[in-house]
């Protein structure tokens, strides 16, 4: 028995300091962390970058995306503010006009609201007004979408609002990958960048490589990433929805239906091509997202197939998974089903497919 026990031990032992170079080369890193060492890498990198918003330098952000920054890079370049969006995304967007690159916190994206005239007005469209002659290089950055348990004006989705708009480029992390990637091509890009994290998904970590932690890593503006393969039929996803879809992935798995799932990382501009690219296989679509059907991103990658050849490709119409068309509810119950779950997706996916979904 006791020869037993030592055995299964050092059978353990051997597994957990297992010196593969696969094993080696991977480790976790929470999406809050992969924001934070982007933020570190371009600060050091171009002196021109700047963060500033509320609690960003001594409290080290709401989130704490910003911890240790205004210690390491002071009060000029970490810069806390008033509770004024207008008056700071100002600033902000004054500053880029005059050749620096700030990075302009919002505590959460439904407070944009308060200076979208700047967002709008100011930033997107200084460049095609001016006839090329000033750049607008700023980040918008914060926590975008439903969280948990703050009601219909802090859990807005505002994928579809900017990216309706030309000249923003607008982008929407799913993982560490995705944050860390997406937000060092944001602060390196000449025009202004808006930047949809997810409260709920910044403690989660994930496993990244090496390549991810390089200080040049980058994940160009504009591409999606298909998370998992499949030949039955294709899921579109963006932020945490991404979770969702790949949830109803594993389950229609059991069911022997492979879904291909694909991560936008990029609103605007969509990569289109790799979603008509995967439909020419799996001939069936479904879009999940968390903000509202009307106008939404899913509703836009319909009008899309409706536009292209790609069109033929589909066996079935494109079925969209979104928020209930409602303000989000306080309470947790109606919370819960106020946002598609995988449950959902599942059910969708068997419709579009021609099965029976199972109650």
């Amino acid at each position: 028995m006791l020869r037993t026990r030592l055995t299964q031990a050092a059978f353990a032992a051997q597994r957990a300091f297992s010196t593969s170079p696969r094993v080696l080369a991977v480790k976790q890193m929470t999406v809050r962390d992969g924001l934070n060492s982007a933020l570190d890498d371009e600060l050091a990198r171009d002196d021109r970058v700047f963060l500033m918003g509320e609690e960003v330098a001594q409290y080290d952000g709401a989130y704490k995306v910003s911890r240790g920054l205004w210690k390491k890079y002071g009060d000029k370049r970490i810069i806390d503010t008033p509770i004024t969006e207008m008056g700071f995304a100002g600033i902000a967007v004054g500053a880029a006009m005059a050749g620096l690159r700030p990075v302009c916190e919002f505590m959460t994206f439904n407070f944009s609201m308060q200076a979208i005239d700047h967002v709008i007005n100011s930033a997107a469209k200084t460049f095609y007004m001016s006839a090329g002659a000033v750049n607008v290089p700023i980040v918008f950055r914060g926590p975008n979408g439903a969280a948990a348990g703050v009601a219909a004006q802090h859990s807005q989705c505002f994928a579809a609002w900017y990216a309706h708009c030309p000249g923003l480029k607008v982008v929407s992390p799913y993982d560490t990958e995705d944050a860390r990637g997406l937000l060092k091509s944001a602060i390196r890009d000449p025009d202004p960048v808006v930047v949809l994290e997810n409260e709920l998904m910044y403690g989660i970590a994930f496993p990244v490589d090496e390549k991810v932690t390089d200080v040049d890593f980058l994940i160009p503006i504009g591409k999606a990433k298909i998370m998992r393969p499949g030949k039955d039929i294709t899921i579109v996803a963006h932020s945490k929805a991404v979770e969702t879809a790949l949830q109803s992935a594993a389950e229609l798995a059991k069911k022997g239906i492979e879904a291909e799932v694909i991560n936008l990382r990029s609103i605007r501009p969509l990569d289109m091509e790799t979603i008509f690219a995967s439909v020419r296989k799996t001939h069936h679509l479904i879009t999940v997202e968390n903000g509202w059907p009307q106008h939404g991103v899913g509703a836009e990658i319909c009008a899309r197939f409706m536009e292209d050849r790609a069109f033929f490709e589909l066996d079935a119409p494109v079925w969209r998974c979104c928020g209930v068309d409602v303000p989000m509810p306080y309470a947790k119950t109606l919370e819960m089903h106020a946002l598609p779950r995988a449950p959902d997706v599942t059910e969708a996916a068997l419709k579009v497919i021609g099965g029976k979904a199972k109650s």
